[in-house]
């Protein structure tokens, strides 16, 4: 193999003494930067809505108010039991999600509310929650009035609800965060294989976010 020649002019020493110079300057520059980085990067999750009071019911026949969730970050999402459509899926990445909070739990918090409140009593919530290895104190299922459901998911949480021609709900798949001063903070499409891994990512700013406030 054929050498590389040398520009005219200049010694191929001089080149490599240039080189190795740049590099010592760059690689000076890249750890003075680091030095100066702040410890904690603010949340790039904005405050999008203040959440609202409410008292509903949950699995165990316990009312639930805002009070209860305030001072933990909580993820929700929303279902009906009867659901033959997306709502097995959502339900699937909240247990993912329930497994992997674990060494969070205290924390954070897990919610779903059913948008079908007239079918889905305690009671039934109940039989429907326990083979999933929802513990009440921090997988929460709700229910309450119709109004009550109204007005916690589309006025305070910002996600539809609607009736199919047949009756049955229509309604987010969303799975929505809640900081822990009562704050809606972002959003995660349930229906997404990376929803989980997505909102720990977010879960985790809002931890370190409460960290470094302090």
């Amino acid at each position: 193999m054929s050498e590389i020649p040398a520009r005219p002019g200049i010694p191929r020493i001089g080149w490599i003494a240039a080189f190795l110079a740049a590099a010592g300057l760059i690689g000076l520059a890249y750890v003075s930067l680091k030095s100066t980085r702040p410890p904690a990067l603010p949340s790039s999750l904005e405050k999008i809505a203040k959440v609202p009071g409410f008292q509903l019911t949950d699995q165990t026949g316990k009312s639930i108010t805002l009070e209860d969730l305030k001072g933990k970050i909580w993820a929700a999402n929303f279902i009906f039991t009867r659901c033959k459509g997306p709502c097995p899926i959502t339900v699937l990445r909240m247990q993912e999600l329930n497994t992997k909070l674990k060494k969070a739990r205290g924390n954070v918090e897990l919610v779903t509310f059913t948008v079908d409140p007239e079918y889905d009593t305690p009671e039934i919530l109940k039989a429907f929650s326990e083979p999933l290895g929802a513990d009440p104190a921090s997988w929460k299922f709700l229910t309450g009035t119709p109004d009550a459901i109204q007005k916690i998911v589309v006025t305070g949480l910002l996600q539809p609800i609607a009736k199919e021609p047949d009756g049955t709900p229509a309604h987010s798949t969303r799975i929505v965060l809640v900081d822990r001063e009562g704050w809606l903070r972002g959003y995660q499409d349930g229906l997404d294989p990376e929803a989980v891994q997505k909102l720990m990512v977010d879960i985790g700013e809002l931890l370190r976010e409460n960290s470094s406030a302090k």
